[in-house]
């Protein structure tokens, strides 16, 4: 009788309660605060993401980290990025831990369908893979660069798929028919779009509207400012903006719109010297122009339009907030860093709102927001609402507030392990925050349910004379391959026992045919040779601006050889693929080795 009356009342319970609103998160890619037309650029049109802010709630002070992965692993788990183990972007320094949870898999296990259409940027093999980090779906790449914005090759739920089209509109198409057919479900749709990050590529009709626009509102430094690269940036959100208005379209023609949440920001600040209304920084520093970003958050009839929210927040607050507008229970039990904003939805401002501190970090660099005021890495106190350029340090006016954000820093940088500085106060050498070494967590291989593995140069590590197609290493492949002693380097774990089929996504000129190539794992030996040629032309002809040495490499279309089969045991150790045998000038260039378990 107890179990019976138990069951009438779920019942009941599930057929009166409110319908679960949708979740659809938008998120740019290195666009800044001052890139839209919302929040005061003339230069460039943005109406369907303005409509969100006019339609919704806009945060006038909202903050994330200086570059990607860090602020995507803090939006996803409302936890501080060092404590997820996320201290780079790219060498398998992006990964969050395993023991992390996301709100994806809150809402997963809440009944939402799920799915991602963009950059992940979090992990690529499984169980870092996001279909391991509550999502049902995945179209897009895992990586922090894409080298191809033009009929890309990109990732579908683990197999590699062609495209046609520019890689904005067809991920944006791919989240419409998610739309579509879960219509009838909850569903969170999440799009975290490629662009503004670089290569400046951009389809031709939107690149001609902005090419000869002139440049009215300038850079903070505007001798920093590269004309080319700021209209591309505007004439690449032009184009995302009116793919956000594909989305907005779906869920108004499906009748979805009063019942979806809607949230709309950007990873970090701009990646270029542009307009920023006057801040300091750009991406990659701790200063208020490096990591200020919109939020726009829309949900018709629960959020009043037009709503202001002054109290600072960041990506930390998005998790625990989009739980509580959904009423979705949080999975996992780590304490969470973040607040739910969803008093402040209501009201735009609270008066028993506490004030707080936010922590914003990279490589060394640490900087702490207050309310009014920023402590900035070198230990310069700026009062933000008198002086939000961050012009005249105060430390001297106001001693006390400046001892005790110095003193919070310190803790900080103890309780995240974080070095100080070399040379004490001061910037991390370079702009790349850790570097690019390999990350010492091993890569899994052989999952049963993900039985696809596949390992991008990004992901290894070049011996010998070969080396990266590039600096930057999330859109490169290994070059120079010449001699006996280089080696291409994976530090993996297989987990399964079995037979693995091992493939290589290859070019070759002609002349260079005919190497022989040796795949070892802890004394076990695949041999093969290189008998096909594939030598494509690099793809020069996309980019509006020329990729510079630390960007992403020039690329090509690459083909799959199968090397053959090989027997592997579990255990942890180095995957090298060498040549014993070149009898040309060089082996190959090698984009990934792929292994997929029989």
């Amino acid at each position: 009788m107890r179990l019976f009356l138990g069951c009438l009342l779920l019942l009941i319970y599930r057929l009166t309660a409110a319908p679960q609103p949708n979740v659809v998160v938008l998120l740019a890619d290195d666009a800044g605060w001052g890139d839209y037309s919302f929040n005061g650029n003339r230069q460039v049109a943005t109406p369907h993401i303005d409509s969100l802010a006019k339609a919704g709630a806009h945060f006038d002070r909202f903050f994330v980290q200086p570059v990607c992965s860090p602020t995507r692993s803090e939006f996803l788990t409302g936890r501080y990025h060092r404590r997820l183990g996320v201290y780079g972007v790219s060498t398998g320094q992006e990964r969050m831990n395993l023991d992390e949870k996301t709100f994806a898999d809150s809402f997963k296990a809440a009944g939402y369908v799920t799915g991602i259409f963009g950059k992940w940027h979090n992990g690529s093999q499984w169980p870092y893979h996001p279909l391991a980090r509550g999502f049902d779906t995945f179209w897009g790449y895992t990586s922090g660069h894409w080298g191809e914005y033009f009929d890309a090759p990109l990732e579908h739920n683990g197999v590699m798929k062609s495209s046609t089209g520019y890689i904005v509109d067809v991920l944006t198409e791919k989240a419409l028919q998610f739309i579509d057919r879960n219509k009838a479900k909850p569903f969170l749709c999440y799009v975290p779009f490629t662009t503004p990050h670089s290569p400046f590529s951009v389809p031709p009709q939107d690149w001609a509207r902005c090419k000869d626009r002139p440049i009215t509102q300038s850079a903070t430094n505007p001798k920093d400012e590269e004309p080319a690269a700021t209209r591309c940036v505007w004439a690449m959100l032009e184009n995302q903006d009116r793919n956000v208005g594909r989305i907005l379209a779906k869920l108004k023609e499906l009748n979805l719109e009063n019942d979806t949440i809607v949230v709309y920001f950007s990873d970090n600040g701009p990646n270029t010297s542009r307009w920023t209304g006057g801040m300091k920084g750009k991406k990659g520093t701790t200063d208020e122009g490096g990591v200020r970003s919109p939020l726009f958050i829309r949900w018709p009839g629960r959020i009043a339009a037009g709503t202001q929210v002054k109290p600072i927040a960041g990506a930390i607050d998005l998790s625990p907030t989009l739980h509580a507008l959904a009423g979705v229970p949080r999975v996992g039990d780590k304490r969470v860093d973040g607040r739910d904003l969803s008093p402040l939805l209501g009201k735009g401002t609270d008066a028993d709102w506490a004030p707080r501190h936010l922590f914003q970090t990279w490589g060394s660099n640490i900087s702490v927001r207050t309310e009014t005021h920023r402590l900035d890495n070198a230990g310069n106190l700026f009062d933000m609402i008198a002086d939000p350029g961050q012009t005249t340090p105060i430390q001297k006016q106001q001693p006390e507030l400046a001892k005790e954000l110095v003193a919070e820093v310190a803790a900080w940088r103890k309780e995240m392990g974080i070095a100080a500085p070399a040379g004490g106060k001061g910037k991390t050498k370079g702009a790349n925050g850790p570097g690019n070494a390999v990350d010492p967590r091993p890569l899994a291989v052989g999952y049963r349910e993900f039985p696809i593995t596949m390992l991008p140069a990004r992901d290894g590590e070049p011996r010998g004379e070969m080396r990266r197609s590039s600096k930057a290493p999330n859109s490169s492949y290994f070059v120079n391959w010449t001699k006996p002693g280089d080696a291409a380097v994976w530090n993996v774990e297989v987990v399964t026992a079995g037979t693995y089929v091992v493939a290589l996504d290859y070019t070759c000129p002609p002349g260079d045919v005919g190497a022989t190539l040796e795949f070892s794992f802890e004394g076990t030996l695949l041999k093969g040779k290189v008998t096909e040629a594939w030598n494509p032309p690099l793809i020069t002809d996309q980019d509006v601006v020329p990729r510079g040495e630390h960007g992403e490499s020039l690329m090509k279309p690459f083909r799959t050889m199968i090397l053959g089969e090989i027997r592997l045991e579990p255990g942890k150790g180095e995957l090298k693929l060498r040549a014993t045998d070149i009898p040309g000038k060089s082996v190959m260039d090698l984009r990934r080795l792929t292994l997929t378990l029989k």
